[in-house]
């Protein structure tokens, strides 16, 4: 078995963000992580955490100024939900969640996590973390999912999204892709991966989160050219994107970004208070059904 890699420690020290989110801003994508002794990490796993409590989510969102949070299941805890249900629990409506799901997952299991507050089931197709789902896949875990009203999230890099596009288009639950669809920037903002993600967002039933600037980045902080990215997604398609830190930023290469700096990044992305509202307050309520 091969060892799985470990992550490096969130940002000790973020900084205080000059922009105030709006109040009941949502951070749109980001994680829990054990703590390993209370829930195990999954066997198998290609990537190992540093524990990451709701304690400690919380603390990073109050001194970010976001309330509330969408947290997302991540392969390093497979499908063993225990430690999303627990920040659930604890948040006491503070949060949603996204789970991961298979064919087998049982109905009477998806409505429990509904109950607990799960509003979408997470699709990866990365081949770091294991096979890419089949379009029978796609399908039977969209029939388990649906009459819930989640949504689908859909996790791609590079041309994945120019890839996937017609498979995209043809899901029909709402569709929210990860991290701006981890678009390969060196290409440009006129790529085709990113114009199929325009034609996606454009046509409606399509989302995506404006997270990630650390993984996109040729650059480097403070992320011009991830930046650039999500505010042309932002001007195109307003009513379509939300935003996200992905704290605590998992499985990434080198030292984890400053959580100060990408809530900030929000007054070059969206520059009037009515979009920033928008994006991180109204579209994240509705789409992950904030009550």
């Amino acid at each position: 078995m091969n060892t799985p890699t470990s992550c490096p420690p969130p940002h000790p020290h973020p900084r205080v963000p000059r922009l105030r989110p709006p109040s009941g801003a949502i951070d749109a994508h980001c994680h829990v992580f054990g703590p390993g002794h209370l829930f195990p990490y999954a066997e198998g796993r290609t990537f190992t955490p540093p524990d990451v409590s709701e304690d400690d989510l919380r603390r990073r969102h109050d001194h970010l100024g976001l309330d509330r949070a969408l947290i997302v299941q991540s392969s390093c805890h497979g499908t063993d939900h225990s430690a999303l249900l627990d920040a659930l629990r604890t948040g006491g409506g503070r949060y949603r969640g996204v789970a991961l799901v298979t064919p087998g997952t049982p109905p009477e299991e998806i409505a429990r996590l509904h109950e607990a507050g799960v509003r979408g089931a997470r699709l990866n197709f990365m081949p770091h973390l294991g096979q890419s789902p089949s379009p029978e896949t796609i399908r039977a875990v969209t029939d388990l999912v649906g009459p819930f009203s989640w949504h689908l999230g859909v996790h791609v890099a590079g041309t994945g999204i120019a890839d996937l596009e017609d498979v995209i288009r043809a899901i029909e639950i709402p569709v929210v892709i990860d991290h701006m669809a981890r678009v390969d920037l060196r290409d440009g903002l006129a790529s085709e991966p990113v114009r199929a993600l325009k034609r996606l967002l454009g046509e409606g039933g399509v989302w995506v989160k404006l997270s990630g600037a650390d993984r996109l980045t040729h650059e480097g902080p403070p992320y011009g050219d991830s930046a650039a990215l999500a505010r042309a997604l932002a001007a195109h398609a307003p009513e379509r994107v939300v935003w996200g830190t992905d704290f605590p930023h998992p499985n990434i290469r080198g030292a984890a970004p400053d959580d100060g700096l990408l809530v900030d990044l929000l007054d070059e992305i969206a520059p009037s208070e009515e979009l920033r509202r928008r994006i991180l307050v109204d579209t994240p309520a509705a789409l992950f059904g904030f009550g």
